[in-house]
């Protein structure tokens, strides 16, 4: 029960409808049984001549012994005083009438839980969406994109059709049993008594069958979210894929995955339809031992026939909710895997976060500092010892080989991680004594790869600002020299980009994302090289607009093209995650070291 915790949690908030589900569902098994009784008594009108009502009328009760003889007395006497046909008339209107009740409160029931389950779904979608934006970067390094998003939607939709849509199973159909086994018990304790040995036999049948059912729906969902990613790799690299002739291998291994999970899928679906079936077979099975017994106890007296009559009618209605009891069990032990593949995200933890009482940070006045500072994730050392002051209005490059650390280095200023050791401080103050809020609000970020979502030009140059006109954001795409190819668009700043921009070159692409930059109007700029995979056109474009937007701002820059870099007040060699070189573009020559190299290397290139 612990796994679904977070579904109950969320029933908090519906006190209210649960009561009046459970008021529903009580109020449609009373009718239900209304019915049975007028059945019953019909069933002993029709085959039974020979009735001789009671000298005193029995008190109304509602235990079902005593509402029978109610019932059979009043019955006698409308047949005395008006007629069989006339008796037989009023039986099947009331039963009619007990029927409708029935329905209309099963019907009410539904009403009130339709709400409670798109609540839940709802609720659960929404905390999911938003802890995936509160987790730090970090956390996606590690992770398969499209297994995050085969969470997001496939095992939020099993959760929805495993667990919440038998939620009102899981509890009109143990209520209806608990009703109907009480009734049952005073219609006789002794046959009940026989009863109650044999159902936990066949509870403990349909457990045996169902125990493996979490773990092959576990293997199903890890199956579904490598499937996920195997097509998110396709369609974003489908171009590679061709050039490449690789189509073959990709088929391959997306038929493999797809080949484990039917086979998974089938024997889950096995287990799963064969709940039904043998709950049916069980039941029935247990029906006859029942009238076996029942029967017995009729010839001997113990129990009369009227009673005996209902007593197997009353049972009868347990076979149904039984039924369905069993399926939902089976399917909340294929929903668990997916509630438990979704919770290891909702409980990841958030290493990231403000710190209580955390300051609002409004203006960059003096300077950036790296004090001794290191860094490392899931223990593996990414910088050691770094000491570096960025002064205000000053430019400083990061460089080095690949893996050297000059992403990490970068990131740890906007806080997409915090320094492991050490002190990263900001005008002399903690960062992480500031708000993330107002520190990334200081910020603007251009990657080498553009981000860009599939909305307007206008909206994606406004991205994160509240209340923009359209002469800012103009003026921002003139500064980053976007202005000429959006107004060749037909609807200009309105024209959609579509996904991740593709109706756009990589060098629109790029001004884009610096005029939203530009926009923001942010003292600190960080900039991972915006030209190093443009033509040489794009390039200079670019590159003016990244000079445009610098002006009278404190810059760090990673560069891959050193040449972009030779006016930078600071050049910052890595290696290994020291910083093994510094000094200007000129001082680093002369040194004759690893940048030296570097620079020979691109030249000859």
């Amino acid at each position: 029960m612990k796994r679904f915790s977070r579904i109950l949690f969320y029933l908090r908030s519906q006190k209210q409808n649960i009561v009046l589900y459970f008021v529903f569902n009580i109020l449609a098994v009373v009718f239900s049984l209304l019915s049975l009784s007028m059945l019953v008594s019909i069933l002993n009108m029709l085959f039974k001549k020979d009735l001789v009502a009671d000298p005193v009328a029995p008190a109304l009760s509602f235990r079902p012994d005593e509402l029978l003889d109610y019932i059979k007395f009043h019955l006698v006497r409308v047949v005395k005083e008006h007629g069989q046909a006339y008796a037989l008339a009023v039986t099947c209107m009331v039963t009619l009438v007990a029927i409708f009740f029935k329905n209309v409160f099963i019907y009410m029931s539904f009403r009130v839980l339709t709400p409670m389950r798109n609540h839940i779904m709802t609720r659960l979608r929404s905390d999911l969406y938003t802890k995936i934006l509160e987790l730090p970067i970090g956390f996606f390094t590690e992770q398969r994109k499209g297994d995050i998003i085969s969470r997001m939607s496939n095992d939020a939709n099993e959760v929805e059709w495993s667990v919440v849509g038998t939620l009102e199973g899981l509890v009109r159909d143990p209520l209806n049993i608990l009703i109907l086994l009480v009734t049952l018990v005073f219609l006789s304790p002794a046959l009940s008594l026989f009863l109650l040995v044999l159902l936990p036999i066949a509870g403990f049948i349909i457990g045996r069958v169902s125990r493996s059912l979490k773990k092959q729906s576990t293997n199903a969902q890890e199956q579904l979210g490598t499937l996920m990613s195997i097509l998110d790799e396709t369609l974003g690299g489908l171009r590679v894929i061709k050039a490449f002739n690789a189509e073959k291998i990709l088929r391959a291994k997306f038929f493999n995955t797809n080949g484990k999970l039917n086979q998974i899928r089938n024997r889950m679906n096995f287990r799963r339809d064969l709940a039904s079936p043998m709950s049916e077979f069980l039941g029935v099975l247990v029906l006859l031992c029942v009238v076996w017994f029942g029967g017995k106890l009729v010839f001997s007296n113990g129990l009369d026939s009227e009673s005996f009559i209902m007593y197997i009618a009353v049972f009868t209605q347990i076979i149904s909710p039984a039924k369905s009891l069993s399926t939902g069990f089976y399917n909340i032990q294929r929903g668990s895997s997916a509630i438990q593949r979704i919770e290891e995200v909702l409980q990841a933890p958030i290493k990231v976060t403000d710190e209580p009482g955390a300051k609002t940070i409004t203006s960059f006045n003096k300077s950036i500092e790296f004090r001794n500072v290191s860094f490392a994730y899931d223990d593996k050392v990414i910088l050691r010892n770094i000491n570096l002051i960025i002064e205000k209005g000053k430019t400083v490059a990061l460089v080095g080989s690949s893996g050297a650390g000059k992403s990490s280095l970068a990131d740890l200023v906007p806080r997409f991680h915090d320094v492991t050791e050490g002190e990263l401080l900001i005008d002399g103050v903690n960062i992480k004594s500031y708000s993330l809020h107002s520190v990334r609000n200081l910020m603007g970020i251009v990657t080498q790869e553009p981000i860009l979502f599939n909305d307007s030009i206008a909206n994606n140059i406004a991205l994160g600002a509240d209340h923009v006109t359209p002469q800012r954001i103009e003026e921002a795409a003139g500064v980053a020299n976007a202005l000429n190819f959006i107004r060749q668009k037909e609807d200009g700043f309105d024209s959609n980009i579509g996904d991740r921009g593709s109706k756009l070159s990589g060098g629109e692409r790029q001004r884009l994302t610096i005029a939203r930059a530009v926009l923001k109007n942010p003292p600190i700029l960080i900039l991972d090289e915006a030209t190093s995979s443009l033509d040489t056109e794009s390039e200079r474009l670019v590159q003016d607009a990244i000079n445009n937007m610098m002006q009278n701002r404190t810059s760090l820059v990673i560069a891959h093209r050193l040449s972009t870099i030779r006016h930078a007040d600071e050049i910052i060699v890595l290696q290994k995650g020291e910083i093994v070189e510094r000094g200007t573009h000129d001082q680093l020559l002369v040194q004759n070291g690893i940048y030296r190299k570097l620079v020979e290397m691109q030249e000859v290139k």
